[in-house]
């Protein structure tokens, strides 16, 4: 009795914390959470030999894991050498004093952010905690491992599939057979172009945990996705030939139904939450 009148007096005072008191409680939250990225993208700094050489690299060396996995899986359905890609050796260039620098900085901070954003979550549930009844602390519990796991498969997704046949695809295109135009990669763009496929993968991996609040919101039911499943399916698929660097069904596979088999994850959630919640 005598805890659960502790935690009936912590909510009155939450309760009663003015909106400027709530501000100081989001910022001292916000610069722990900025505190654990910045120990995280220094460290990563420091080890840039691993961070650039082992990762960042990684997709630009024939023996890169998901060249070997993707020609494996070819081989095993029969596909022969249809999903082995032959990666053209690649020098980056620099244009200017400051690029290696300042792309330092950047994937140090990326990298922080990235192993960080699981904190970042959790102390946001600390901040809105004190407002939720008892039965709604399990639940806000749960969409914090969820949303990071979910997060961390988008980044992997991105790094390890998405990027790599990208890459390959966009360095190996030619606008004339002529081979007067010669595609000669900067720094500066390799490093944009793994960092926003990556960070956006991750972002469209949240797409449940999205459909989740908006149902709850009701700005969005199971019924709607399943009636637009088709006009999904379509834009799935004109991704993944676009991403996709052979036009065989096989590759383009492999990336499509991964992001469909999201699309019917979100359309479960859905169902779950009208359901839960009664909305329907």
């Amino acid at each position: 009795m005598a805890l659960l009148g502790g935690n009936e007096n912590k909510k009155s005072e939450g309760a009663e914390m003015s909106f400027l008191q709530h501000l100081e409680a989001l910022r001292w939250h916000l610069v722990r959470s900025a505190a654990v990225i910045m120990i995280l993208a220094i460290t990563a700094f420091c080890l840039n030999d691993f961070v650039f050489d082992t990762v960042i690299f990684g997709p630009l060396r024939q023996d890169f894991i998901s060249y070997r996995a993707l020609c494996a899986l070819g081989h095993k359905i029969g596909a022969g050498d249809v999903m082995c890609l032959t990666v053209k050796p690649a020098h980056l260039q620099t244009l200017s004093a400051s690029e290696q620098f300042f792309n330092h900085m950047w994937i140090s901070f990326l990298v922080g952010l990235i192993l960080g954003f699981p904190v970042l979550l959790l102390e946001l549930w600390k901040f809105i905690k004190p407002a939720l009844k008892d039965k709604e602390t399990g639940p806000v519990r749960i969409f914090i491992v969820v949303a990071s796991i979910l997060f961390l498969i988008g980044i992997s997704f991105g790094y390890f599939l998405l990027f790599p046949m990208s890459y390959n695809f966009l360095v190996n295109y030619q606008v004339s057979s002529s081979g007067i135009v010669e595609t000669n990669n900067t720094f500066d763009d390799y490093i944009s172009l793994i960092s926003t496929m990556v960070l956006v993968s991750g972002i469209i991996f949240e797409l449940p945990v999205l459909v989740y609040f908006l149902t709850r919101m009701t700005l969005l039911t199971p019924d709607f996705m399943r009636k637009y499943r088709k006009h999904a399916v379509i834009v799935i698929l004109i991704a993944a030939a676009v991403i996709t660097p052979s036009p065989d069904v096989t590759s383009q596979m492999v990336v499509a139904i991964p992001m469909y088999l999201l699309y019917e994850i979100s359309i479960f959630v859905s169902k779950y939450v009208i359901k839960k919640y009664k909305l329907g």
